[in-house]
């Protein structure tokens, strides 16, 4: 009886001696776990970036905007047009009575209007927001100056927050702090300018915040907000907080049928579930696709194991002549097949992961972000499962037929 240690010894030297095919062959395994490892790890650390980015809100953060709940290109439309959350709204929402747990809130208005600094005209993202909820968002941390406060806000000041990026289209490299800028035919005083690097959910950058009063009154005109960020006391009563706005909404509204609804809430814990469903679905449908390749990869070690075959027939004669069994025969081919994939399939992880990391320092330095790496573990055991698992299946029928020759024909073959 030849021992399982025997078989494993035999397969690998003979691996080993033929060294360059069993490379090319598992070339297409190799490349599949690499492609794997990188989607997995790239998904994961996008994943972390946006839901760090997104928690920087808070967990006891709500987010009213107008329209319906997009579900559609048609919702989306919509919901980008619409005018239905007005000033009396958020004055309404901000009596006790109303949300009990209310402790702050900031509505947003966004504009598209060119800012200018005597012949300089630059078009960055400008925003009437409140700072301190830009800060807390963003975690945004000054270069020169601060943000505005709450008496600036009530009193509809024409002063304003820029982002790195628009300084320097503006000032060049002087500083900026307590000039004006020419928004729209009004003047408004830079009160502080964001150390560059500031991403977060906005590209704060390249963004002048104003008061969201402000921006309300003199720019846009209009009654109405973009959407609303409320913030309760604790987390635990952020479900009740939404059904005190729901409920208000709908009786300013004069709304009886909650199919009708004219907004939509959001909390974090939604979206962080949203996001994290998508970018889930996202990254298994990308190595799904990849996969493909190991497929391929596989077909490619069950053609060299057959030809393998073929060119050892003496040898499985020989073998069997003095005395092994079609079992010993079979075990040994599938564990060269088993190892070959294997192999690749920890050359695969080793590249995956090496890839992974300079690929989340690339991104990290090109987008200004703070992007993680992340090393799949979880990915790392099922590519190894896979690999193996392609050898077992794809090594299956080249081991059975090398197990079915007969001595007496093998030992004839030339």
């Amino acid at each position: 009886m030849i021992s399982l240690r025997f078989t494993i010894r035999s397969a690998y030297s003979s691996l080993r001696a033929n060294r360059v095919r069993s490379g090319l062959t598992i070339l297409g395994i190799v490349i599949g776990i690499t492609a794997i490892m990188l989607i997995v790890s790239i998904g994961g650390g996008a994943q972390a970036l946006i839901l760090d980015q997104v928690g920087g809100l808070g967990a006891d953060t709500i987010v009213l905007r107008p329209g319906r709940l997009p579900k559609g290109p048609t919702d989306l439309a919509q919901t980008l047009f619409s005018d239905s959350l007005k000033v009396r709204d958020v004055d309404a929402l901000a009596r006790k009575e109303n949300v009990p747990d209310l402790v702050s809130y900031a509505p947003v208005v966004f504009l598209s209007e060119p800012v200018s600094y005597g012949g300089q005209v630059t078009h960055p993202s400008v925003m009437g927001w409140s700072a301190q909820f830009m800060v807390d968002a963003t975690r945004a941390t000054f270069a020169e100056g601060g943000p505005f406060g709450e008496d600036e806000i009530k009193s509809d000041a024409a002063v304003a927050i820029i982002g790195d990026k628009a300084r320097k289209d503006l000032f060049g490299d002087e500083p900026a702090n307590n000039k004006f800028i020419r928004i729209k035919g009004k003047n408004f005083r830079i009160t502080g300018v964001l150390s560059p690097g500031n991403a977060g959910i906005f590209n704060v950058d390249n963004m002048v915040l104003l008061p969201y009063t402000t921006a309300r009154v003199y720019l846009s005109g209009k009654d109405n907000y973009q959407e609303v960020m409320l913030r309760v006391g604790d987390p635990a009563n952020v479900e009740r907080s939404v059904e005190d706005i729901k409920r208000a909404m709908r009786e300013l509204h004069n709304i009886t049928d909650p199919a009708k609804d004219d907004f939509y809430v959001e909390t974090q814990q939604g979206a962080i579930a949203q996001i994290t469903t998508i970018l889930s679905v996202l990254t298994a449908f990308l190595s799904a696709v990849v996969a493909i390749s190991l497929v391929v990869g596989g077909i490619g070690v069950m053609n060299v194991m057959l030809v393998s075959v073929t060119e050892r027939t003496r040898e499985i004669g020989l073998r069997k002549a003095i005395g092994a069994r079609s079992k010993d025969i079979l075990l040994q081919f599938l564990f060269e097949a088993t190892l070959l994939t294997l192999f690749g399939g920890l050359i695969g992880v080793t590249l995956g992961a090496m890839f992974g990391f300079v690929a989340a320092k690339i991104l990290a330095q090109s987008l200004a972000v703070d992007w993680t790496y992340t090393f799949p573990l979880q990915a790392t055991l099922i590519g190894l499962l896979v690999s193996g698992g392609v050898g077992l299946v794809f090594g299956g029928y080249p081991a059975w037929k090398a197990s079915r020759k007969s001595p007496i024909e093998a030992l004839r073959y030339e």
